[in-house]
């Protein structure tokens, strides 16, 4: 469970894109250009450390350095003293506007080594357009994930109260299908249910989440193309906006179901 910081050099090696020092050539003139690590930086000094870190890959090798990236933070004090699930702080840019600067809240969950990413409609996502003690963006992201920590903590503890009968958790599956595979793509939902591990053997709204959400991102679904005819199987999502996508989805699914089950336990950010 002892997690260490990434070094710059951990970083630079796994993100090169966190260290270039100036937008891509096709911007216009009007683009504020940040470094990325020097917002990384910033937000250390507000007692949030890298941890894990991803780019995407470019098809234009011009793009190269440029390209969408991703930092998820951990806080010091999870840091020193984990627990079975840690609110992330989640940084999303690129130097290409194929993705503008903001800051976004996850939650980890050691069991099963995945990150949720929290829905919007439960925590806003900060845009970045600062730096410094004035108008500073940064600053103001970090104070309001910092305050819905314990909220989101809360919120997890509330999710693992509510049981789900066995036509729920199909239900539940069948309306996250959409969310990683199109229409012509035909998969059983039963699949999408299967526990990897002891832990995940439950019948809580967390739990199956969680379950749902490592199916769909890790793959190895099998299922038939309708269009071709052809048998398939799923491979891991890699692509951060997909990943996006399909987190901010099974979230809002899991808030609608607590909303009908729980409608007091509705998260107010």
């Amino acid at each position: 469970m002892l997690v260490k910081p990434l070094t710059n050099e951990q970083l630079r090696e796994q993100a090169p894109a966190l260290f270039t020092q100036e937008p891509y050539y096709e911007v216009s003139d009007k683009y504020h250009f940040i470094p990325t690590i020097n917002v990384i930086n910033e937000i250390k000094s507000h007692n949030w450390y890298p941890v894990n870190v991803a780019e995407s890959s470019v098809r234009d090798i011009q793009r190269e350095g440029y390209q969408q990236h991703l930092v998820r933070f951990r806080n010091f004090e999870d840091l020193i003293n984990p627990k079975d699930n840690a609110v992330e702080l989640l940084l999303f840019n690129s130097h290409d506007r194929t993705k503008s600067f903001s800051i976004s809240a996850g939650i980890y969950r050691f069991v099963c080594a995945n990150g949720l990413i929290v829905s919007d409609n439960v925590f806003e996502a900060y845009k970045i357009k600062h730096l410094g003690v004035r108008d500073n963006d940064v600053a103001t992201a970090i104070e309001n994930i910092t305050e819905i920590k314990p909220k989101l903590i809360d919120k997890i503890k509330k999710l693992e109260a509510i049981k789900l009968s066995k036509f729920e958790k199909e239900s539940f599956a069948k309306s996250s299908i959409l969310l990683r595979f199109g229409k012509h793509l035909q998969v059983n939902y039963e699949d999408l249910l299967i526990s990897h591990r002891s832990e995940d053997c439950k019948d809580d709204l967390y739990t199956t989440l969680n379950v749902i959400q490592e199916n769909l991102l890790k793959g190895n679904v099998s299922g038939i193309n309708q269009d071709t005819g052809r048998n398939f199987t799923s491979k891991e999502i890699t692509s951060i906006s997909k990943d996006v996508t399909v987190n901010k989805g099974l979230w809002e699914i899991a808030e609608k179901i607590a909303s009908i089950k729980e409608p007091e336990l509705a998260l107010v950010a």
